[in-house]
């Protein structure tokens, strides 16, 4: 590894949600996106745990093969990890300090794979130092942080913006299916099922990060869910209403482990959506039913063609229903399917998917899902804004769901830390 150079300064943790990133030395005001014609857009990851290593690292090393990408650093608090990663994968520059990445290697694109909590921060300085962005799901913990992403975009200058990581959108199957209901082939969409039915064991959330809101965002609507129901928003469109409930039936988290709503689309569509960590018999599942077919989605993490089926209504033309199961070339979802149509957003200077407004509606719907499940109330889109508790914190503050506050001993004056 002596042959790796090392350009970080050690730090002991990674910028927080509770800071500030307001224009100072540290943090410099938006630079503009340098242009990308005729050369390689310059790649660094943020984070090179079991995402950052095993997702997107393979997707950029792949565009790299095609001339389109160039990896030029990394980025980790463990000063060890980030020169092997770098010596392993042949990355020319490791850094523990993300600011300093960004002013001394401007890259065009940062990979941002570290924990919810942090996402926040790292995207608006990569947005200030000029950086696309592709972030891991869940995007920010809560809509309040979102917006303050999105208002750090460049969308005047057609560029800098923030992508966030919904991977199981891009592919054939999905580009197949929304064309035929956007285009109404398939007649109007009537019915919905969105089902991310999972399970995690006890020795699952002993993790001590896992099942809080501080550090996770949410259960598995939040952690888990959150994939199908952003497909299949994107398959049908906005929605309009949502009514929920929540429990917390076998784990010992702050969070929920099940969740069941009913969501009502703009199109009048109607739909439940189910998200556990309690199913022994795991499984992804997306069905909508339209008034000539059936659609269905069954997988686990991830799609391909033959994941997707059509059952057409009886008396459908033979000739019709031959096309609605011509998926074409099987592309299946991955982040290197995503990774595609953002480089070619990059290069032509214009909004990505997933991101602003279209990255934002999945998040929306989870926050209305936490509101309405704990007040017990009817939620509509748009509702959620600032001064509302579920704005700035997904439990909303609810009792019997919200933290309770760490308490002193009787009889000390003892501080408690934060």
């Amino acid at each position: 590894m002596s042959d790796v150079p090392f350009d970080g300064v050690l730090i002991t943790s990674m910028p927080t949600a509770s800071n500030d990133p307001s224009p100072t030395p540290d943090h410099p005001s938006n630079r503009p996106p340098t242009p990308l014609t005729g050369r390689r857009v310059r790649a660094a990851i943020v984070g090179i745990g079991a995402i950052g290593g095993g997702s997107h690292l393979p997707a950029l090393a792949q565009l790299a093969e095609e001339g389109e990408t160039e990896i030029v650093a990394a980025v980790d608090i463990d000063a060890d990890a980030v020169k092997r990663f770098c010596a392993e994968h042949g990355i020319p520059h490791g850094y523990t300090d993300l600011d300093r990445m960004l002013a001394e290697q401007r890259p065009d694109l940062v990979s941002i794979c570290t924990p919810p909590t942090l996402h926040r921060d790292q995207t608006i300085a990569a947005l200030r130092a000029g950086a696309w962005v592709w972030c891991e799901k869940p995007p920010v913990p809560t809509l309040a942080d979102f917006d303050a992403v999105e208002a750090e975009e460049g969308t005047e200058t057609g560029g800098p913006y923030a992508s966030i990581v919904f991977q199981h959108r891009f592919g054939s199957g999905s580009r197949h299916v929304r064309r035929l209901i956007a285009e109404q082939t398939l007649g109007r969409p009537l019915v919905a099922h969105c089902q991310t039915t999972w399970y995690r064991d006890t020795a699952y959330y002993a993790v001590p990060w896992r099942g809080r809101w501080q550090t996770e965002g949410g259960g598995p609507a939040m952690g888990h869910g959150i994939h199908q129901m952003d497909l299949l928003l994107d398959l049908l469109g906005p929605w309009s209403e949502v009514r929920a409930m929540a429990g917390r039936l076998v784990h010992d988290v702050e969070t929920e482990d099940v969740s069941t709503a009913l969501v009502r689309f703009e199109n009048g569509a109607l739909a439940t959506v189910v998200n556990s960590v309690l199913s022994p018999d795991e499984v992804s599942r997306i069905r909508i039913d339209c008034e000539r077919a059936t659609v269905e989605l069954t997988h686990l993490y991830g799609h391909s063609n033959a994941d997707w089926s059509v059952t057409p209504a009886r008396g459908t033309p033979d000739a019709d229903a031959a096309a609605w199961r011509d998926f074409g070339a099987d592309v299946p979802s991955s982040h290197l399917a995503q990774l595609r149509e953002l480089v070619a957003s990059m290069r032509a200077g214009e909004r990505p998917r997933s991101s602003g407004a279209d990255g934002r509606t999945s998040l929306e719907l989870i926050a209305a899902l936490y509101k309405s499940a704990f007040t017990d109330t009817t939620v509509r889109r748009g509702e959620i804004g600032p001064g509302d508790p579920y704005y700035t914190a997904m439990h909303g503050g609810a009792p019997g769901w919200a933290p309770v506050p760490a308490q002193a001993s009787a009889g000390t004056s003892e501080e408690i830390p934060a």
